[in-house]
């Protein structure tokens, strides 16, 4: 055990050796999970045999008294514990969600009690704010001097309210020229703590944005096209996946090549090369692209023009283009080097 996880373990015996009667004792453990699985009020009172609304009492009473407790200086082993983690919040923006601010202290993935013990101290310490796990905000903790439960909520809703009316991703600069939060890095651990938002490569948005929270294959392809700004071979793209921030980003080959088939906002502009719909891009065969070119022309265009605008959209060969004006049921020669399409001679 090294030296912080030490330092939290004896935080933790020395606040639960506080507690005289041992039903109590055994409430905060299961309650919180300290011996390494959270238990619900419900199952707490079958083992203890009294009912679910007495073990909340309980629970609610107990924790009263161990915060008068810590902030009268009554659990000497506290302190060290708090030092520990306000010092890793203050890297982290003042703020953490409990899962991110345990692994910076253990320096791995925390397991079950390696969380709750974080979670229970954040809890009891009068040093730290601590912010309940609920459908709007993850399970976090931050350094109380800096704002109460209520002021750190209403910034996380604030920055919410600035991306939704943005309606695309900020940056933290973006969002900091727009705040007043000391530092761009409290706004990131600020909008950190909340559930309708998330973040990729420096990007903050809506988590229900694909752009920076993509959760399906066709919505990573679509990010990295995006990002790479030009077209690129689906295995390219597939591993431009693998090398990325996302979450489960083991995918095949093929199944990014399928993916691409489907879906329209995907463009196949040459040989395993897809572009962006949104770029100006278009589905179709060379023909296609040949007889839509010459209809938004309006007017017969030279064998030149014809393909310098066809390798705007194409990534072929200059002879490809040139084999498909020569398809007379598409495309009719109306002068020396000029063409138009066939329904515009009226055949």
């Amino acid at each position: 055990m090294d030296q912080h996880a030490e330092t939290i373990q004896k935080a933790l015996t020395g606040s639960l050796n506080i507690i005289e009667q041992d039903r109590e004792k055994e409430i905060i453990s299961r309650r919180f999970g300290l011996n390494g699985q959270k238990e619900t009020l419900e199952q707490i009172g079958e083992v203890l045999s009294i009912t679910r609304e007495r073990v909340r009492q309980l629970e609610k009473a107990i924790i009263i008294r161990l915060r008068v407790m810590a902030e009268e200086n009554q659990i000497p082993e506290l302190g060290a514990a708090e030092k520990i983690i306000i010092r890793f919040l203050v890297e982290e923006g003042r703020i953490a969600r409990i899962s991110t601010l345990a692994q910076k202290i253990y320096g791995h993935n925390p397991n079950e009690k390696e969380l709750a013990a974080i979670n229970f101290i954040s809890e009891i310490s009068a040093r730290l704010v601590h912010i309940d796990e609920s459908e709007r905000y993850y399970n976090a903790t931050g350094i109380a001097e800096y704002g109460n439960e209520r002021e750190i909520k209403r910034k996380a809703d604030e920055i919410v309210t600035l991306i939704r009316n943005n309606k695309l991703p900020m940056s933290l600069d973006e969002l900091d020229a727009k705040l007043n939060y000391e530092h761009p890095n409290h706004i990131r651990a600020i909008a950190s703590i909340s559930k309708s938002l998330s973040s990729l490569d420096d990007q903050w948005g809506l988590a229900k944005w694909p752009t920076v929270n993509p959760k399906n294959i066709r919505d990573k392809i679509y990010v990295i096209l995006k990002n790479q700004n030009e077209p690129m071979h689906f295995s390219d793209i597939a591993d431009a996946i693998s090398n990325s921030k996302f979450r489960r980003k083991n995918v095949t080959t093929q199944a990014i090549h399928n993916e691409l088939i489907k879906d329209p906002r995907f463009v196949l502009i040459g040989r395993g090369i897809y572009a962006l719909d949104i770029w100006g891009y278009k589905r179709g065969t060379v023909a296609q692209i040949i007889t839509d070119i010459l209809k938004e022309a309006g007017e017969p265009l030279t064998r030149e023009e014809i393909v310098k605008r066809v390798l705007k959209t194409r990534k072929v060969k200059e002879t490809t283009i040139l084999l498909n004006l020569q398809n007379k049921k598409l495309f009719r020669r109306v002068d020396r080097n000029t063409y138009t399409y066939a329904d515009e001679l009226g055949q």
